[in-house]
């Protein structure tokens, strides 16, 4: 039978524990990811509003950081000359996301829908996958979309060849509204995490 000093007991205690909370912070990691909650410096300069004005609309929105940390996307829907939706889309970057089940949101609105865009590459015009989610008014809200609910969409229509999402490849997030909510709107996001469980 082996014997052990106190000091080794000690040890051998101190070396499990480190042992043990490493593993427990590694599944912490694994089970959300932080993709952005908006705290770098210029933020509000790098994501880009996209408005029906490329297609002769007269829909304005504008992306700011407000003084809580969240990022706001907020202006005006209008159905004329043909329009109706005004976006905004994160800088290129690149995301293996493969091992998470989908995105969640920290979003506060106005009652509204919006959508989640997900692109997988850096062309400006190409496909989108988006999932769509709805809102309470002025109420915070944890808003979860599983990868298996993005659809591939380009300029408002599926594709019958468009691929699957290639959740290894992310490039760029973005938010949409659209589908003839005329008027005001309001888009708070707190963070934008992908999640695991």
């Amino acid at each position: 039978m082996i014997k052990l000093s106190a000091n080794k007991v000690l040890l051998f205690c101190a070396a499990f524990f480190i042992f043990l909370s490493g593993r427990i912070a590694m599944g912490e990691e694994t089970k959300e990811l932080l993709i952005t909650n908006f705290d770098k410096p210029g933020e509000a300069n790098v994501w880009r509003v996209i408005n029906d004005g490329v297609m002769g609309g007269i829909s304005s929105s504008t992306w700011n950081i407000a003084e809580t940390g969240a990022a706001v996307f907020a202006g005006n829907v209008s159905l004329e000359n043909n329009g109706g939706f005004a976006s905004v889309r994160s800088p290129v970057g690149t995301y293996d996301l493969s091992k998470y089940k989908g995105i969640v949101l920290r979003v506060k609105a106005d009652g509204k829908g919006y959508k989640l865009n997900l692109k997988t590459d850096a062309e400006f015009d190409s496909i989108l996958y988006q999932a769509e989610f709805g809102t309470e008014k002025e109420k915070w809200q944890l808003i979860k979309l599983p990868f298996s609910k993005f659809v591939p969409t380009y300029h408002g229509f599926v594709p019958p060849d468009a691929p699957k999402l290639d959740t290894k490849q992310i490039r760029r997030f973005g938010f949409l509204i659209a589908d003839k909510q005329q008027g005001p709107f309001r888009l708070e996001i707190d963070w934008i995490k992908a999640y695991n469980d």
